[in-house]
């Protein structure tokens, strides 16, 4: 395994010019030879689209297919990348609301989906005011892969926080503002978790509802990410403050909007969207909609 962590790093340090020469072959040899999830991806995008005409679809798939290249060798350039190079390639927009957050002694819970590319959000703390910076991933069953995902991800004075633990984490932590932690919250929970879901790109879709048991309990300042691919190599990420209808968040209230945001957010830039992701395999085990 140490022979393959080698092998990482080292093609890690290529330069980004030589590392998308290979997601273009990738992307020909997985688009027209290996076909990896491609029923998905269409199956994904005709139910989620249903008005675009076939060609449009077929359209959005192979641009899917060519960010979805672009984003495997990205992220293996995040074992390596510079916080000055990555600076650059990743735009932060509305960073005061990390500010505001930080005045009024509140820990954030940044919520982003699964938008191309996530995993370039992780410099953000080296950027805002907040001291701890809190990635929260789910285990990966590959213990080698385990450990290659979270060690990538602590680059740049992060803290990984197991999903699992990190409820847990947040209730036992001071909640004075010192602290972010980032959720990549369209998450589809295990069938036995199913309980709660709602209706996602025309779909009934199950829903995470872990951030909206601490929406709840806790005065924390939820702050929802943007991603938007302004070209090849460069993101852009505009920042906005979820706020509760009322004084308090009430139960369900969090999920909707971060769902309502992240709609929006995908139909602009449809393509941008991870759709190789079963997302909607486990609709039937939905017991109520929100």
């Amino acid at each position: 395994m140490k022979v393959v962590a080698f092998f990482i790093t080292a093609i890690s340090r290529l330069p980004l010019s030589v590392l998308y020469l290979c997601s273009d072959i990738l992307f020909l040899v997985n688009y027209y030879l290996i076909g990896y999830r491609r029923k998905v991806v269409r199956s994904n995008l005709t139910a989620a689209f249903p008005t675009k005409t076939k060609s449009e679809i077929q359209d959005l798939e192979k641009e899917f297919f060519r960010n979805f290249s672009d984003y495997l060798v990205e992220t293996i350039k995040s074992f390596t990348i510079s916080k000055e190079e990555l600076n650059v390639r990743m735009q932060h927009l509305n960073r005061h609301h990390f500010d505001e957050a930080k005045k009024e002694g509140k820990n954030v819970i940044i919520l982003a989906g699964h938008v191309f590319n996530w995993e370039w959000v992780s410099a953000l703390g080296l950027l805002i005011n907040q001291e701890h910076s809190y990635p929260v991933y789910r285990r990966v069953k590959n213990s080698f892969w385990n450990t290659q995902v979270v060690k990538m991800r602590n680059r740049f004075a992060n803290q990984s926080v197991e999903a699992q633990d990190v409820v847990r984490h947040i209730l036992s932590n001071p909640n004075d503002g010192n602290s972010i932690y980032m959720f990549v919250a369209d998450q589809s929970p295990h069938f036995t978790q199913v309980i709660s879901g709602l209706t996602f790109l025309n779909q009934p879709t199950p829903v995470f509802m872990g951030y909206d048991k601490l929406a709840s309990r806790m005065d924390l300042a939820f702050i929802y990410c943007d991603m938007k691919k302004v070209k090849r190599g460069f993101y852009q990420v505009n920042y906005t403050r979820i706020e509760p209808e009322q004084t308090r968040f009430v139960p369900g209230e969090i999920v909707v909007k971060f769902h309502q945001l992240l709609q929006h957010t995908i139909t602009q830039r449809p393509a941008n969207y991870l759709w190789s992701h079963r997302r909607w395999k486990y609709s039937a085990h939905i017991k109520t909609m929100l």
